[in-house]
């Protein structure tokens, strides 16, 4: 290998360059867009903490692994990720963008890649991954993850 070669990240494809907002209100809607305490995160994490149950929130919950877990019970060793309908590709609510819809399919994609990744990495590492989409009942999906949480700590 020559001096000054570049490599790409391993396991990572090269990203083609992102395309402009297709009108200003694209635009200022994507901006808007909160990466972390999103309305449905905060609304499962009130229910959680109504429950008693206490966790961090975006937070890596192993070394190993890049992403950030939404919500961490670390000695539970639980993870969960509230995911989006659009951004994760949610099979029954995402909608494909017809303005670079070739960009945004593979961009959302590598999104659902990436969290099979960060996925079977946790659960590697002894971690129990809890993955739910935006949509679903906040009340239903904190006594789906109160009931786990408090088997694995109770073992």
């Amino acid at each position: 290998m020559t001096r000054g070669t570049i490599l790409p990240l391993s396991g990572h494809a090269s990203k083609p360059s992102r395309p402009g907002a297709s009108t200003p209100d694209v635009r200022r809607r994507m901006q808007r867009t909160p990466q972390r305490d999103t309305p449905p995160e905060r609304a499962l994490r009130s229910r959680l903490h109504r429950m008693g149950l206490r966790f961090w929130v975006d937070r890596r919950p192993d070394s190993s692994v890049r992403s950030r877990a939404d919500i961490v019970f670390p000695r539970a060793r639980v993870a969960v990720f509230v995911d989006g309908c659009f951004w994760h590709g949610c099979p029954e609510h995402a909608t494909w963008p017809k303005a670079n819809g070739a960009w945004w399919k593979a961009k959302i994609e590598a999104n659902r890649e990436r969290d099979r990744r960060s996925t079977a990495a946790l659960r590697h590492a002894g971690w129990r991954v809890v993955r739910v989409w935006e949509h679903e009942d906040p009340t239903r999906v904190a006594k789906r993850i109160a009931n786990i949480v408090r088997k694995r700590v109770t073992g």
